[in-house]
């Protein structure tokens, strides 16, 4: 059966013995069957009963609502709830899903590259551990030279690697100079200096 209409009608008396309250009653009577999707049927309330949604959105109602018209037509289905009953609503809702989804795809695309690009620089911090605990003779200074040679030019490489410069790639970043100023006993502005002009930013 393809008809929207003709299933929701065959449901709505099932609904209607699992359900109890004049609301809940009142909201299943101003549902209008609007299309039929692959695996759901999309029923709306009009706008002037807007107040009565509430009660087909409850986990349980709509729960009841599913069990019923999967069973009508002999396959798991979901029922959707939008509001209004026109196409156009129903459009205007598809309009609004796809926005949604575009604005959630460009926020994972941010949290990834932001994970990526504190991946990044974590790796960098650790590495400059790393080296500096290998320096041999920390207190000659010719060594801890060398080391801030290589510290400079590794954070640089990163710099240049990264093509995020967010605030928490920044803060990253500053982090990593701090530890080589720490290190190097350096001021952090000079090592700053440092790394920027080897990265060509200065």
């Amino acid at each position: 059966m393809a008809d929207p209409a003709g299933i929701w009608k065959e449901a709505l008396p099932i609904i209607m013995k699992g359900v109890s309250g004049r609301g809940v009653w009142a909201a299943l009577n101003a549902v209008r069957p609007i299309a039929l999707e692959e695996d759901q049927i999309v029923i709306g309330i009009p706008q002037t009963d807007g107040e009565l949604a509430g009660h087909l959105r409850l986990q349980q109602t709509k729960r009841i609502m599913e069990m019923a018209v999967s069973q009508i037509v002999g396959k798991p289905f979901l029922v959707r709830l939008i509001d209004g009953t026109t196409d156009a609503d129903y459009e205007l809702a598809k309009r609004r899903d796809l926005e949604r989804r575009r604005l959630q795809e460009a926020e994972m695309t941010k949290m990834r590259a932001e994970l990526v690009a504190k991946s990044s620089w974590e790796t960098v911090y650790e590495q400059l551990s790393r080296r500096y605990a290998a320096v041999t003779n920390k207190s000659l200074p010719q060594n801890r030279a060398r080391f801030f040679e290589e510290a400079v030019e590794l954070i640089a490489q990163a710099r240049r690697d990264q093509g995020n410069f967010d605030d928490l790639g920044e803060r990253n970043f500053a982090r990593c100079l701090e530890r080589l100023a720490q290190y190097s006993e350096v001021p952090s502005t000079i090592v700053g200096v440092q790394v920027l002009q080897r990265a060509g930013e200065l």
